[in-house]
């Protein structure tokens, strides 16, 4: 902050040193030069006088015939033909003037107005000093009162409830602090054109960075819309777009999630402002669904009662709302039903509880009879004898005359050692371990979190 505010003090004294030599190039008055009598020789009479007078234009020899005015002689600088002209030609009579000035090349004559006008600035430089230091004394007055203004963080808190938006604030406080101080200083030491050169600039060059950084002043201002709306809680289970996993913080740049499989994941806030979120978490009832397909000669309403049954002895599935079931579609062999169910996914995992559910639907439907049916293809051979021809239907896994009768196949046991995991898989309970890392990530990370526990979740 120091290094600072010393940069923008030699800007000030650079200031103060440029005004004075600023000031010596004033535009000249554009009133014509009146003259007692207008003739030839008084118009002559007076320009040489005046020529005179000037160190510049002494050595310009005039001459006036007819209202014409003829210039010639030696100048230092372009700029003294040009003054030399411009005077010449504000005199009453003068019809035009021939600029016959050539420039003095020689290194005596172009250096000498230079040196002149640097002793000049370095003087009047040095008697500003003292109006310089005042200007900067109160520049840094200005900066360090916004500076603490700022700093106090109490007031700009119970000003927005949203610390993002006092840190906003107190950055607001501080750039304006600044920008008055220099104000003020530059308007102490006669520079108001120079202070308005610099707005003006800096305006441009603000418009061009805003359009080459776009993209990052609109996830600037989509964090803060984020962090006044609180969309979400700080380790929910969200879907936002095609990113699922747990909300580990809101930052000022992105929203940072740990995905199912542990990674941390952020997505710009600009994108989550827009996306469509899904927030498993608010509401702990969920519904699952699941599809099989019975014969088409079987009877719908009671594979789907029998499904419904089954489901409805499982103690993780919700008694209300209550396990239902509807016709999805038939087909030519099969009709395909679908089965639905509510878990409280705080008392379960709901990957798991629907996996069992459709192994339990299952087993009841095929225990009470049902069949499950295999797809049926119908194939042509062309070419064979008579004999041979015609449609042949050829079911998957089995030839259309009677195969002989097998016993059936016994289940397959769990082979030994095998009953710790068939209980593991048997276990619905909510798998907690992603929102424990999440934990112990806010716990030990010192990062800002713009989300507020205090407030609602819109």
């Amino acid at each position: 902050m120091i290094k600072k505010y010393r940069i923008l003090a030699f800007a000030l004294l650079a200031c103060c040193l440029l005004a004075p030599a600023s000031a010596q190039d004033a535009t000249t008055p554009s009133d014509p030069i009146e003259v007692q009598a207008v003739d030839d020789s008084a118009i002559d009479a007076r320009i040489s006088a005046i020529f005179a007078e000037i160190g510049g234009l002494s050595d310009i020899e005039v001459e006036v015939n007819e209202g014409v005015v003829s210039l010639s002689g030696m100048v230092a600088s372009q700029a003294d033909a040009n003054r030399a002209v411009s005077i010449a030609s504000r005199f009453q009579g003068v019809v035009t003037v021939e600029d016959g000035l050539e420039r003095d090349l020689s290194v005596g004559r172009s250096i000498s107005p230079a040196i002149s006008n640097l002793q000049q600035s370095l003087e009047r430089g040095w008697q500003a000093l003292p109006l310089v230091g005042l200007a900067i004394i109160i520049f840094l007055i200005i900066a360090v009162l916004g500076h603490l203004l700022a700093s106090w963080k109490g007031l700009w808190r119970r000003l927005t409830p949203n610390p993002f938006l006092a840190e906003i604030l107190a950055q607001a406080i501080r750039f304006i602090a600044i920008v008055l101080g220099l104000v003020v200083a530059l308007n102490l030491i006669g520079a108001t054109a120079l202070m308005g050169a610099i707005l003006g600039g800096a305006g441009v060059i603000g418009l061009a960075i805003g359009f080459a950084v776009r993209d990052t002043v609109e996830n600037y201002i989509a964090s803060i819309m984020l962090s006044l709306r609180q969309p979400f809680r700080a380790n929910d289970h969200v879907l936002i777009d095609d990113h699922e996993g747990r909300v580990v913080r809101l930052t000022s740049r992105a929203t940072i999630l740990m995905t199912l499989d542990g990674n941390h994941l952020r997505v710009p806030n600009s994108s989550v402002f827009k996306a469509v979120i899904l927030n498993y978490t608010r509401n702990p009832e969920r519904r699952f669904e699941f599809e099989l397909g019975v014969d088409a000669e079987d009877d719908p309403v009671a594979a789907m009662a029998t499904g419904i049954a089954a489901m409805s002895t499982l103690d993780f599935v919700l008694d209300e709302p209550k396990p239902e079931a509807i016709i999805r579609t038939v087909g030519d062999s099969n009709i395909v039903i679908r089965f639905m169910g509510w878990v409280d996914q705080s008392q379960s995992n709901f990957g798991k509880a629907r996996s069992l559910a459709i192994r339990a639907a299952k087993d009841a439907v095929e225990e009470a009879g049902f069949t499950l049916p295999e797809p049926i293809y119908r194939l042509r051979i062309d070419g064979l004898p008579k004999a041979l021809s015609g449609d042949a239907t050829v079911t998957e896994g089995a030839s259309e005359a009677p195969a002989p009768t097998e016993p059936p196949k016994p289940k397959a046991a769990a082979p030994a050692g095998a009953a710790a995991s068939e209980k593991d898989v048997l276990d619905v309970r909510p798998d907690d371990h992603i929102a424990e890392k999440v934990d112990e990530e806010r716990a030990q990370t010192g990062e800002n979190d713009l989300l507020d526990s205090e407030r609602p979740v819109e």
